[in-house]
């Protein structure tokens, strides 16, 4: 696994992705914290996260489109299920890499709530409690982006998919209210924005929320090794 890590985290680099991705989260960052906490005077940075999410839903998509369409494209997936090495290690070597680069902007992002502090009142604990949420709903977006990926050749496609499904889960609140009142309570219970709403706007820190983010990652991280054990075995 860490060889697969290795390689896909250097790729990202010398293909421009890595600093494209990691430069666009930078850039509307410093906006966002410019305007909500620097001339508005808010205190929480929180708001400036719940405005990243959609950044996120753009650029995610072109960070993990290439992570095994291009693979597919390219035929070299074939010495992936070859290797000496678990379809579930080349996965997480994946993951981890690309979960790597989106921890770059977050951990620079660490630095906002410390500059409010020095300039004036700050909630830090609630503000880290927010990143934190932050990094595992980032970490869902990739395990979505990645198995989208895994059932394609076209990058292209890969990256309007994923944005189409990570609209949805935004949309998620607006779409079930259509449904009957029963049907809409239950999913309302999936409601993936609403737990980062509940540590952004009640400073509230959500432990089921944050299982919630840990189920469905590891779930579309499952459902990619599937996808590539049943091409395996074809």
């Amino acid at each position: 696994m860490s060889a697969i890590y290795k390689r896909e985290l250097s790729s990202y680099f010398n293909s421009m992705i890595g600093y494209v991705f990691i430069a666009v989260l930078v850039f509307f960052t410093g906006i966002y914290f410019m305007a909500y906490n620097l001339y508005s005077g808010l205190p929480q940075f929180s708001y400036t996260l719940y405005s990243l999410m959609t950044i996120l839903m753009f650029a995610i998509p072109l960070l993990t489109m290439k992570s095994m369409a291009e693979e597919r494209r390219s035929r070299t997936d074939q010495l992936l299920l070859t290797a000496p090495v678990s379809l579930t290690g080349v996965v997480m070597g994946k993951f981890l890499a690309m979960a790597t680069i989106f921890l770059i902007p977050v951990a620079l992002c660490a630095f906002c709530p410390l500059i409010i502090a020095m300039n004036g009142e700050a909630r830090l604990l609630s503000d880290y409690a927010a990143l934190l949420a932050f990094f595992l709903m980032g970490c869902v977006f990739i395990a979505i982006g990645m198995f989208l990926s895994s059932l394609t050749e076209s990058q292209i496609i890969a990256a309007v998919s994923t944005f189409a499904v990570l609209l949805v889960l935004f949309l998620w609140d607006d779409l079930v209210s259509f449904l009957p009142s029963g049907l809409s309570s239950l999913l309302s219970a999936f409601s993936f924005t609403q737990v980062f709403y509940n540590f952004v706007q009640y400073s509230m820190f959500d432990l089921s929320g944050l299982v919630l983010y840990l189920s469905l990652t590891f779930l579309f991280l499952f459902l990619t090794v599937q996808t590539l054990q049943k091409r395996r075995w074809a």
